[in-house]
């Protein structure tokens, strides 16, 4: 394969797919009627279901590429702040607010640390765990209930899928909290070095 050609895998083609599935379940959530939203859910799911398989054939028919090991995260994300951003706008309270800013706020932490784990050539330090992933697959049935229902919680399908999504902020903190404890003796050195660099700097009397 060319050096600049487009790695054209199974797991590579699904990624891409959950990316362009992204437009058309906003479209499909913002314009349907509420009777409709089981509509939404079912893109949700299939981005979601998506998720877990382009990896495990990734896995299965050794067709792990760099540039799947770069979109693919990126990938989720995109599909779970969509949806967390969606659900906001439209219940507007502090109850939906809170969980869906903690999981947003985690996802931007974890993917700063990894990239400066990566750069100290430590990332294997913060890889997924297992409660990473119990956490995405709560708070995946999470998003998918709530996306399927209107925004009342009047609703005990609702009530239902909002204490799955707090379950899922709660395991996100923890999760954060268990990668940054792994994380800090490096992030500790660095900073360390950064603050000697700046001192040898400011000392440095050469032109």
């Amino acid at each position: 394969m060319p050096r600049n050609s487009f790695p054209v895998t199974l797991p590579n083609i699904l990624t891409l797919v959950r990316i362009a599935l992204i437009p058309v379940f906003v479209l499909t959530y913002i314009l349907f009627s509420d009777e409709m939203l089981w509509v939404s859910a079912v893109l949700f799911a299939c981005a979601a279901f998506t998720d877990w398989l382009d990896g495990f054939l990734a896995r299965q028919l050794g067709q792990g590429t760099a540039f799947g090991a770069f979109l693919d995260p990126v990938a989720d994300k995109l599909i779970v702040v969509t949806a967390l951003v969606l659900l906001i706008e439209s219940y507007s309270n502090l109850v939906m607010t809170l969980p869906g800013l903690i999981i947003i706020g985690r996802e931007i932490i974890i993917s700063a640390l990894r990239e400066w784990m990566a750069e100290m050539n430590r990332r294997g330090l913060v890889d997924v765990t297992g409660l990473s992933k119990i956490k995405t697959a709560v708070q995946m049935i999470a998003i998918i209930v709530l996306i399927a229902n209107p925004p009342s919680l009047s609703i005990s399908w609702v009530i239902a899928g909002m204490l799955l999504l707090y379950v899922a902020a709660f395991m996100t903190l923890w999760s954060m909290f268990l990668y940054l404890k792994a994380a800090w003796p490096t992030l500790r050195d660095g900073l360390y070095q950064g603050e000697t660099s700046r001192f040898v700097d400011e000392d440095d009397d050469s032109v």
